[in-house]
């Protein structure tokens, strides 16, 4: 049988933090032609590559206050919009069919794919080792223009509990980021057209555990 990987291998592999002994078995896991696996470092080689030239940058703190503040309203307005919302849910994991009980102790991933005119977001959330932090990949794709995709637009990350995470999505409209699990999550797009595209969870990936007394 052939052995997978999780994802946080995956970027380990890529950031070559792994072992002499896992790096063989995972060359070797590639060879054999496990195309989801071979897709996933394919993505995280782009995005590794992405975050060295968007190393060095860092955006003027006045800029950062202003962003925040623009988010933030356009999150209380899509609230207010409610189902008139452009934003339409096409695809969402945690809708099929699972086993009872599973969900309501909170899930390891979650795949989601939305639209909102002219804009395809596809989603993935997966849960790090020890639920404290939440990893946020995806891509931003421009449908009218699709050989454009959406490189440069900007999205926060939020756990809508204070923590805050600032991305850029790379030339492939791939994006990633890493918060802290509070159980919800929120993400905010600021596109092109200058209208934020604001996607808002309540307990992302199920509800936390609850803490014993």
């Amino acid at each position: 049988m052939m052995e997978h990987f999780n994802l946080e291998k995956w970027i380990d592999f890529v950031n070559q933090a792994v072992t002499t002994n896992e790096k063989l078995q995972m060359d070797k896991h590639l060879k054999l032609g496990c195309e989801s696996c071979q897709a996933t470092v394919s993505l995280w080689q782009r995005v590794r590559e992405r975050a060295a030239v968007e190393g060095n940058y860092q955006p003027p703190e006045s800029a950062v206050r202003i962003a925040k503040a623009a988010f933030a309203g356009a999150g209380l307005a899509s609230r207010k919009k409610g189902s008139a919302s452009r934003v339409k849910l096409l695809f969402d994991s945690f809708l099929q069919p699972v086993l009872e009980g599973v969900r309501s102790a909170g899930a390891g991933t979650r795949q989601m794919l939305y639209r909102a005119d002219p804009y395809q977001i596809d989603v993935q959330l997966e849960l790090k080792p020890g639920g404290n932090h939440i990893v946020v990949t995806g891509q931003l794709l421009n449908l009218s223009n699709p050989k454009m995709s959406a490189p440069g637009a900007r999205i926060l990350v939020s756990n809508m509990h204070g923590d805050v995470v600032h991305t850029v999505a790379n030339q492939f409209g791939e994006f990633s980021g890493e918060v802290k699990n509070s159980g919800d999550l929120q993400l905010t797009f600021a596109t092109p057209s200058g209208e934020p595209i604001v996607i808002s969870l309540r307990e992302a990936l199920g509800r936390l555990p609850e803490e014993k007394a």
